[in-house]
């Protein structure tokens, strides 16, 4: 097999052939299905399963469901909250109960949602996120050993001692450099560098900026580069930054292979880049999504957004009866400014591939330039 000119330290490190990642994205599980993240494997790449909002069951469901699909590795990335309601409990009847007492006008919001709308009330049921909550989902990823532990969000420091122990590899998502300088800190083999554009939880500072910084500020330790990154101009981009590597969410959004709604996708497909936009609405921390009704008339209510896991749960009902109804267009579609040059689904490994093509062709030109 030839070896492609993409390939970095980091492919060495990891026993894959090109460094790019699929982002761990949440979207209960549909935006990274066991399909999706054993295709971009199989493809050359590294999968990642997002599995923020799932039980450890789940979890460790979807984790044997790639190893069925693919021998080749793959990781997990979940939220790890640096600050979550301090006595949030592991049920959401509780968690419910609690906003009920003490923010009446943002359950008087959701209402005035559900009355907007004409949806019935379609309660989630089961555990919320919560530290136990959190802790088992990480349990299961130390027993199953996979390649890789990605720290979408939050503080992995307690994460990384038993990650190393059982030979995993510990990534550290962040938007700013001292979040950085804190990952490396606590022990991460990588820092995932990602920029204001990209979609789902993010930052302030955009990735010309941002990459840089945080490739000198951390050295020696790699960076892997995220946000707006989906053909071989942006992968390039990255490289040039610093990155050994790119990580990459909204583009395989349109895989075949994802299980995102078709609603969602193909709003992704028709959007502009300014119609991907920053809100509190659904999650409580900042989040890009395709903008909605529900954000404009969130952003119109002036209401705080409440602490996580709260917010998740005041919105999370609210989803699931849009859900029950069909309305998708009223349920959060987190997705990167990138989605703007976007135009059409196709298979998983023909969006890896053509983003290693078009990077060796880029890269090719720029030596010819060199050479003139």
């Amino acid at each position: 097999m030839t070896t492609s000119f993409l390939h970095t330290s980091l492919c060495r490190d990891l026993d894959i052939q090109y460094p790019i990642f699929l982002a761990g994205m949440g979207s209960k599980g549909r935006a990274t299905p066991p399909e999706l993240v054993a295709a971009v494997s199989e493809a050359g790449g590294m999968g990642i399963l997002g599995c923020s909002w799932l039980d450890s069951a789940e979890v460790r469901r979807r984790i044997r469901a790639v190893r069925n699909l693919t021998d080749k590795p793959f990781g997990v990335d979940l939220l790890l909250p640096a600050s979550m309601a301090t006595d949030a409990k592991s049920e959401r009847a509780e968690m419910r109960a609690r906003i009920e007492r003490d923010y009446p006008k943002h359950i008087a919001f959701v209402q005035s949602l559900m009355s907007r709308f004409n949806l019935s009330p379609a309660p989630v049921q089961g555990e919320a996120m919560s530290p136990e909550f959190i802790r088992a989902q990480v349990d299961v990823c130390l027993e199953e050993r996979i390649a890789v532990f990605a720290a979408g969000l939050g503080d992995p420091s307690w994460v990384v001692p038993e990650a190393h122990q059982v030979g995993m590899k510990v990534m550290g998502l962040v938007g700013t450099v001292r979040a950085a300088e804190r990952q490396v800190k606590a022990g991460v083999d990588y820092v995932i560098a990602q920029g204001y554009e990209a979609g789902g939880h993010t930052g302030k500072i955009a990735n010309f900026p941002l990459i840089p910084m945080v490739v000198d500020a951390v050295a020696p330790v790699p960076v892997i580069a995220a946000g707006a990154i989906a053909d071989g101009r942006t992968l390039v981009a990255g490289l040039a930054l610093g990155a050994v590597g790119v990580w990459v969410g909204t583009a395989f959004l349109l895989a075949e292979e994802s299980h995102v709604h078709r609603a969602h996708q193909d709003e992704i497909i028709r959007g502009k880049a300014d119609d991907f936009v920053v809100t509190r609405a659904y999650t409580g921390k900042t989040a890009r999504d395709y903008e909605n009704e529900v954000i404009r008339l969130w952003e119109a209510s002036g209401l705080p957004a409440l602490p996580m896991p709260l917010q998740g749960i005041l919105m999370g009902d609210f989803v699931a009866a849009a859900e029950a109804a069909g309305r998708i267009d009223l349920v959060n579609n987190p997705a990167g400014q990138i989605g703007g040059m976007l135009t059409a689904r196709r298979p998983a490994r023909e969006i890896m591939m053509s983003m290693v093509h078009e990077a060796e062709r880029v890269l090719d030109r720029l030596a010819s330039m060199r050479a003139s």
